[in-house]
């Protein structure tokens, strides 16, 4: 994304962190974040991005690594959450970037569940382009994805939820995995 002109800090990764997967004391927690989210060493510029990673927790999602502007964004939803009762956390901060709603409840859920958000800022003119980028990259098809969780009973994603367990983490990884080509 940086090859393609998308400043660093337009850039974000939230992955779920349940069983310390990434750990802060591990040398290799960027290096490992960035493959989790299938950007692979060869991402080069983002080692910047990945070295500013933070252990966090997020309402109904549970731990989380997370760097760049959606992190901030959500720290900031989910004090506002706290403080006058709007929607946080990772769902406020997606629709407060112009995310549909709908939409940022799959990704939530997604990252619930074990997987890796990453996002990107762009203008209008790089979309394309970008688009493409995080397209080559194990991207989600999110009408499958919804429509695998309703096949499941799931409505929404719910901050009040369970968290997923180290087990059903790796059970929907593994569940993912096999769906990729």
């Amino acid at each position: 994304m940086e090859a393609a002109g998308v400043p660093s800090d337009d850039i974000s990764i939230v992955a779920n962190n349940t069983g310390d997967w990434y750990s802060v004391e591990s040398s290799n927690a960027a290096e490992g974040a960035g493959t989790g989210a299938g950007l692979g060493a060869a991402g080069g510029g983002v080692v910047g991005l990945l070295t500013g990673l933070g252990l966090m927790a997020i309402p109904g999602v549970g731990p989380v690594v997370a760097a760049g502007w959606l992190a901030s964004t959500a720290v900031g939803a989910a004090a506002g959450a706290v403080a006058g009762g709007a929607a946080g956390g990772l769902i406020g901060a997606l629709t407060d970037s112009g995310i549909d709603e709908g939409e940022a409840h799959v990704y939530a859920e997604g990252v619930r569940r074990g997987g890796t958000l990453v996002t990107a800022r762009v203008d209008d003119s790089l979309a394309p382009q970008a688009e493409a980028i995080l397209e080559q990259r194990n991207s989600v098809d999110l009408a499958a994805r919804r429509s695998i969780y309703a096949d499941e009973g799931w409505k929404r994603f719910d901050e009040k939820a369970d968290l997923y367990t180290l087990d059903q983490v790796q059970r929907e990884r593994e569940r993912y995995r096999t769906m990729m080509p």
